[in-house]
């Protein structure tokens, strides 16, 4: 796949509480929102891969959340959801790092997402791979090993708000453009990274994801 485009005005789209599971680890109860949960992560939390992460020290508990990332190729507004696939030519896995602690605060005092997500480097990303590759990707099966060990797995089937719906909501506020990603969201299984942590991210029994924690 050719790389990532790189322009300034790139956005990074993500989505909170599209698992249902997730959702009860996080709050306790089997939440499903009504509408997606949309946030914006900076484009200076892009960590490409092999590029080492560095957690900060002055955020307190940082937790991986494994998700499906899809590459929007195509420019696009108020796109119908039945013609959304074509606005997406490759998938990867990424991690969206999150400030566990400063969230809490911050959701407890009604504030935006951004610090505790958008930090820099808290946006890992793999390697793309062609959509074409996979029969299905609203039936991806997608995992995150930690120092050999499998810490977090999901299917995208499990998404409360599939890759189609989103791209059609998100556009009817915010035009689209190639090159912009979007984070659709982690399965259960959340949790801390620390210092010397190895990270490697499948989908399917494809490796694309591969960094260490300094």
């Amino acid at each position: 796949m050719r790389p990532i485009n790189e322009k300034r005005d790139m956005t990074i789209f993500a989505v909170g509480m599209n698992y249902l599971q997730h959702n009860k680890e996080l709050d306790g109860t089997l939440y499903q929102p009504e509408e997606p949960v949309i946030f914006i992560k900076a484009a200076s939390s892009l960590l490409k891969c092999h590029k080492p992460f560095f957690i900060p020290d002055f955020m307190g508990r940082i937790d991986y959340e494994t998700e499906v990332v899809v590459r929007i190729s195509r420019l696009g507004k108020s796109i119908s959801e039945r013609f959304a696939h074509r606005y997406y030519d490759a998938v990867t896995v990424g991690i969206d790092f999150t400030a566990r602690e400063w969230q809490q605060r911050l959701r407890a005092a009604g504030h935006p997402w951004e610090l505790c997500k958008g930090f820099d480097g808290a946006a890992a990303i793999g390697d793309w791979v062609d959509k074409s590759k996979f029969l299905d990707v609203q039936a991806l099966r997608f995992r995150l090993d930690i120092n050999g060990q499998t810490v977090q797995q999901g299917c995208t089937a499990d998404m409360l708000f599939g890759i189609d719906r989103l791209i059609a909501y998100i556009s009817r506020y915010v035009t689209l453009k190639t090159g912009d990603i979007l984070y659709t969201g982690t399965p259960a299984g959340v949790g801390p990274v620390h210092i010397g942590d190895h990270l490697e991210g499948y989908i399917e029994e494809r490796k694309v994801l591969d960094f260490n924690c300094k």
